[in-house]
């Protein structure tokens, strides 16, 4: 596997770590592998380490090349706003589609995953630009404007910008979720129905928020049974779709 960094901005806090998993012989099959963009969660003031190498690994464990983006993160009260991660978003998934053939990776399998604050993010990416992932995993995603009450800024509502465009859309998240109601989830599963978007979706009874794998080591020794099911579920998913 070969491990980089990319940065985005000068002083290094914008990025996308690439893991660019080794041909082999023996598996002719993955000369050229589909690639999963990783955006972690954080209600926009950090980004979860939990939801970033984690994740990575899961999906490498797949057969993807993985990237995990570092966004711009902020404060409320100052100048920061969506628009900033949004455009770094934007930019990740330029950077991987533009090099996919130096990576060995299918242009039209690029896949991207977004855990709550980075799930809205990751939404965006699948309705408000123009340059889409071609499937989206959301993870206890943020998508109501209401939610931005409690982010480091505001936000779109993106249920309100799905369309026959937006990706087939993976989404999973807790009934029990104390601090991104499950509204959000339920909203744009609906927004999918209603615009013919092929969606799934996974909501387990308890669980809470920000459960990442839902494994002992992601989780401080915790395990969540019901909520770890959605790697299996996602994963199968994901081999229909591409």
């Amino acid at each position: 596997m070969k491990v980089f960094t990319e940065y985005f901005s000068e002083d290094k806090k914008v990025s996308l770590t690439g893991y660019i998993l080794d041909n082999s012989p023996e598996m002719k099959n993955l000369d050229t592998r589909p690639a999963m963009l990783v955006i972690p969660g954080g209600g926009y003031s950090f980004c979860s380490d939990r939801e970033a190498e984690p994740i990575a690994m899961l999906f490498a464990l797949e057969g993807y090349h993985t990237f995990v983006l570092r966004y711009s993160i902020g404060q409320r009260g100052t100048d920061y706003s969506f628009e900033q991660p949004f455009a770094d978003a934007q930019k990740a998934l330029k950077y991987i589609r533009s090099n996919a053939e130096q990576f060995g990776i299918d242009p039209q399998k690029i896949a991207a995953i977004g855990f709550s604050a980075g799930g809205h993010l990751c939404s965006a990416l699948g309705t408000l630009s123009e340059d889409k992932p071609n499937a989206l995993i959301l993870a206890y995603p943020c998508i109501l404007e209401s939610i931005g009450d409690v982010l480091s800024c505001k936000v779109p509502s993106t249920n309100l910008a799905v369309t026959k465009d937006t990706p087939p859309t993976f989404i999973f998240a807790a009934a029990d979720d104390g601090c991104v109601p499950i509204e959000n989830s339920l909203s744009f599963a609906s927004a999918c129905a209603a615009n013919g978007v092929p969606f799934e979706m996974h909501i387990s009874q308890n669980g809470g928020h920000g459960y990442s794998l839902a494994t002992p080591n992601v989780c401080n020794g915790e395990f969540k049974p019901d909520c770890a099911t959605w790697a299996d579920h996602c994963r199968q998913w994901l081999r229909k779709i591409f």
